[in-house]
């Protein structure tokens, strides 16, 4: 750990123009005709500033190799444990945006399944007006698989008290097509092979980032199309493509949801609250 400890303040920055492409590619996964606007709607930032690794620096999971900017972590399965994004100013397709990525915190726990490394990662969007976006990524790392790996544990239930609900069927040419968007080279989002005798699980796994996307996508049209201030997640459990999923949610006041995704057994997979 203190080895890990290093790496916090490090910062990557880069330049990129926000591209018309991308933002018709997630309206197509949308199920949506074409875009609603010129606008970045929320969790398509996750479009932009893509890794791009060298083949030869990828890893065996598929992620590019640890100790260039993300600490080397020697724990072997990477999860997207949840986030906070806080949201400023609208981000155009056209406008020449710059991304700062700073290593916040790292921190080790012990889990029901062993040692935990928690890695979150500040990021910063702005372009040429100003902030239009900031997030704090929390990346958790974890030993390999095993017998007793959580999933197999009994999860906590999802609330039941739920006023909206939405069912999603995810099928591999959904998650192959969000990891073709956002660049995702992970491989338990398309080897199957690879997620049963590696990683241990079921199936292939629903991004992270997609459920948040989602929830997002539920809160603003459950709220009345509103702007999207804040939004905070954390992911509890993984979604897999072997059954269908239900995002739910309600109301808490005039500018506050909350919302979650329940897996197919009523599992509690993500907990979210928007703010409006």
């Amino acid at each position: 750990m203190k080895n890990l400890q290093d790496w916090v303040g490090k910062q990557i920055s880069g330049k990129e123009t926000i591209h018309q492409q991308s933002l018709n590619g997630f309206a197509a996964l949308m199920d949506e005709p074409d875009p609603a606007s010129d606008i970045v709607p929320p969790g398509g930032h996750w479009m932009y500033f893509l890794p791009t690794d060298r083949q030869s620096r990828i890893d065996d999971d598929g992620h590019g190799i640890k100790g260039d900017f993300l600490p080397p972590v020697t724990l072997p399965r990477r999860m997207w444990a949840g986030g906070r994004l806080a949201f400023h100013a609208p981000l155009h397709a056209g406008d020449l945006a710059e991304k700062t990525s700073t290593i916040k915190n790292v921190t080790s726990k012990k889990g029901r399944t062993g040692e935990l490394i928690f890695v979150t990662v500040g990021h910063q969007i702005r372009n040429e007006a100003g902030p239009c976006l900031t997030e704090e990524h929390d990346i958790v790392y974890r030993e390999a698989a095993s017998a007793s790996s959580s999933f197999k544990k009994e999860p906590q239930a999802a609330p039941k008290d739920g006023d909206w609900e939405v069912s999603i069927t995810p099928d591999p040419v959904l998650l192959f097509r969000y990891s073709a968007l956002t660049f995702n080279g992970h491989r338990i989002h398309y080897d199957r092979d690879y997620c049963l005798n590696e990683e241990g699980y079921p199936g292939l796994v629903v991004h992270g980032p997609l459920l948040g996307t989602f929830l997002m996508r539920l809160a603003v049209e459950k709220m009345g199309g509103r702007d999207l201030k804040k939004f905070s997640f954390r992911n509890f459990n993984p979604i897999f493509d072997t059954a269908p999923f239900t995002l739910s949610g309600k109301k808490e006041s005039d500018d506050q949801c909350l919302v979650w995704v329940k897996g197919s057994t009523g599992e509690r997979a993500v907990m979210a609250t928007a703010e409006f």
